[in-house]
């Protein structure tokens, strides 16, 4: 996969993910950072643990639009914060 295939989503923590492009673009707000063009965004207020979810949530929701249903499995004591990160996101 080659570079601009991939945006990095960086947490609080500084923790990176580099995932799919058009996963990325599931949140209609990634796409309108002006970090996008150098492929990676910074979350400051976003934990490793929550980003690396909503990056499996990313890919999920991808495929889940190509027509593949698969239960999205999300961990109790994550729920809250997982709750607000998609206000953030617009997922």
């Amino acid at each position: 996969m080659k570079r601009k295939d991939t945006v990095k989503l960086i947490s609080a923590e500084e923790m990176e993910f580099i995932i799919d492009k058009d996963a990325a673009m599931v949140s209609q707000t990634i796409g309108g950072f002006a970090e996008m063009e150098l492929g990676e965004v910074t979350f400051p207020e976003i934990s490793a643990v929550i980003l690396e979810k909503i990056c499996q949530y990313f890919y999920w929701a991808l495929q889940y639009s190509r027509g593949k249903e698969t239960e999205f499995h999300i961990e109790p004591e994550l729920t809250l914060e997982l709750m607000m990160a998609p206000n953030y996101l617009h997922t």
